[in-house]
């Protein structure tokens, strides 16, 4: 009986820290990704996405099914980085400026003498109409809404 405890326990361990160095691998690999990219929204929160999926999906995967952290590991990491890698490349159109479509608005025009605001992410100056609370590009194009 204490032969096949201790036994069992081993095997515990064991594969406990297999599990442990499988996370280990994904998360350098996330990391390591990261270091390589330019400071794009994109890779970054493609990379940070992978490395939160693929420990998310390997405690999942090793408490339901079949028990295979591992394959959990690489799903998670795969949903997770497509997940991210969307969310970054929201967040990179919405800091480049891409125009956005807010009811009622059209290309506007500053007053002369209007004071004009630098939006450093985008590196392009903006104006503030306080009457409809937009803010426009120096082009007239609507920047938010």
């Amino acid at each position: 009986m204490f032969v096949r405890f201790v036994c069992e326990r081993m095997m515990r361990v064991v594969t406990e820290r297999i599990l442990m160095l499988k996370l280990f691998g994904v998360a350098s690999g996330a990391l390591l990704l990261t270091a390589c990219t330019a400071t794009g929204n994109v890779e970054r929160n493609a990379a940070g996405g992978a490395a939160i999926g693929a420990a998310t999906g390997a405690v999942i995967g090793n408490n339901v099914g079949d028990g295979d952290a591992g394959r959990g590991a690489a799903i998670g990491a795969v949903v997770g980085g497509l997940a991210g890698a969307a969310r970054g490349s929201r967040q990179d159109q919405a800091g480049q400026g891409y125009s956005q479509q807010c009811p009622g608005s059209q290309y506007w025009q500053p007053s002369p003498g209007q004071e004009r605001y630098l939006d450093q992410s985008a590196n392009r100056y903006y104006y503030y109409d306080s009457a409809s609370g937009y803010t426009y590009w120096e082009n007239g194009q609507v920047r938010t809404c």
